[in-house]
């Protein structure tokens, strides 16, 4: 989610967003909660699915609270101070119960970690739960890779993808380390590089809505250097990237496509075919 739009609430206390510090993690626990965003819940309910599997198939249990809504990062992002602090209060009560917290998308882990301080600061008592979030929040590719250090036998058939990054994950939650390192581990796998993986699909959230014309360039771009790599599909661990992107590549009528991170290597791991 882009960061544009940060001065448009100008009442509210800001604080420069922390880059990912280097984390001591735990062992793996017996159960988790997953948050599975608002965009996933709506537009990719299968990849929420694929997730919950890829967490089960390592011995844990996962709890999915249905109260649960969106992080806050729309309204926080547009200058909506109040109606994020609502929202997000409503997520940290949900999710206070000390389990550790997987995130199927790191811009909406990045909200828990890092922007919930900004949303609480004027707030001591109600910082410090943000804190124990934080501590407790991690991205799924982070948790597999990092938590459950999966140990995985391919599956799947030789194949070649391009992986795509949302730029606030890269920022927030270095989630591209993880992504990689992650798909390093099938050996049927070949990622190829691409030479716009670093930048913004042109997506970010409101930004995409307030100006279409810039965003429809930077899709353009992004789907091009995709479909310019070789690779046989995009695959990412962010839900709005990925609308983003297929919305983009549909409108190209083009056969190439994007899929959910935790949908292709649910797949991987599995055997199963995608229906």
């Amino acid at each position: 989610m882009s960061e544009l739009f940060y001065d448009a609430a100008p009442n509210a206390t800001r604080v420069a967003p922390e880059r990912p510090k280097v984390r001591n993690y735990p062992d793996k626990p017996p159960e988790v909660t997953l948050f599975g965003t608002c965009v996933m819940d709506l537009f990719f309910p299968e990849a929420g699915l694929d997730a919950i599997r890829l967490l089960e198939r390592e011995g844990i249990r996962v709890h999915f609270p249905q109260e649960q809504s969106c992080c806050g990062q729309p309204a926080w992002t547009s200058g909506y101070v109040k109606e994020a602090r609502e929202v997000a209060l409503a997520q940290l009560n949900l999710l206070d119960n000390g389990r550790p917290v997987v995130v199927p998308s790191g811009s909406c882990a990045g909200m828990f970690r890092q922007h919930y301080r900004e949303v609480f600061a004027d707030e001591p008592e109600t910082l410090k739960r943000v804190e124990d979030l934080a501590e407790r929040t991690f991205e799924l590719t982070e948790f597999l890779l990092h938590v459950c250090q999966v140990q995985w036998q391919d599956l799947g058939e030789p194949t070649q993808i391009a992986l795509h990054t949302s730029c606030s994950a890269r920022r927030e939650m270095n989630t591209h380390l993880h992504a990689r390192q992650l798909l390093g581990k099938l050996e049927k796998v070949e990622r190829l590089e691409h030479d716009h993986e670093s930048e913004c699909c042109g997506f970010g959230g409101t930004f995409s809505v307030r100006m279409p014309e810039v965003a429809g360039a930077m899709v353009q771009d992004k789907t091009r250097s995709l479909m310019d790599s070789g690779a046989v599909e995009m695959v990412t661990a962010d839900g709005g990237c990925l609308m983003n992107i297929n919305g983009s590549l549909e409108k190209q009528e083009v056969a190439f496509r994007g899929r959910h991170l935790a949908s292709f290597l649910w797949e991987r791991v599995s055997g199963e075919k995608a229906s």
